[in-house]
């Protein structure tokens, strides 16, 4: 009795353990992303950027779970910038780039169609911890490179909403593809007067624990 005992207690803390490792996965997560800015006076250009961080997923059923994450973001655009004034002097057409870094806390909620492919969707909350611009002459015998500060002018909160798709590899290892179209404006009214929301192209590899 003793040792049916014993081995009825194994099983059941085999498959409470089974369980909780089918209901609860969390791990690392880096991607590289295409960020840009967005609205209708925004600059449109594009820049690659890179993203690392962590997710929790809690699977409700076998199709639905929900995954949010904590993600060091950088984000911003670069694009050209035609009769800029430079040094307060010449009037000049230069390339302006954005840099923008963020810490996201995205939470999606998934819905597996099938055991490999999950649609994901929510939303996203943006911290913003560091904000520069810089503003490099197309013609190189003006001047340098310079690069300025516009954390004062810039939004400590973003907010936005992603939508996506996770291919599980294995069981272990998927890969993610999302988008995330910011809904407030990045910077503040008196520092900017183009309304610009961000965006964000993502392709992210993780692994499961």
């Amino acid at each position: 009795m003793k040792k049916i005992t014993i081995a009825l207690l194994c099983m059941i803390m085999a498959t409470g353990s089974a369980l909780a490792q089918k209901q609860f996965t969390f791990g690392p997560k880096v991607g590289v992303d295409y960020t840009h800015f967005w609205g209708k006076k925004a600059c449109h250009g594009g820049r690659l950027n890179y993203q690392a961080g962590l997710f929790l997923e809690y699977r409700f059923t076998d199709k639905i779970s929900i995954a949010p994450e904590v993600v060091f973001a950088a984000q911003g655009g670069k694009y050209d910038y035609k009769n800029f004034i430079y040094e307060m002097i010449i009037t000049t057409d230069v390339e302006l780039t954005d840099m923008l870094n963020y810490i996201n806390i995205p939470v999606m909620f998934k819905y597996y169609f099938t055991p490999k492919f999950s649609i994901d969707f929510g939303p996203q909350l943006g911290i913003n911890i560091y904000s520069k611009y810089s503003v490099e002459p197309k013609d190189k015998a003006i001047g340098p490179k310079m690069t300025h500060d516009q954390k004062d002018g810039t939004k400590t909160l973003d907010v936005g909403v992603g939508l996506g798709l996770t291919y599980n590899i294995t069981n272990d290892v998927f890969v993610q593809g999302r988008y995330t179209m910011g809904v407030t404006d990045v910077f503040d009214k008196n520092w900017d007067s183009d309304e610009e929301k961000n965006a964000n192209a993502q392709i992210a590899i993780g692994y499961r624990f």
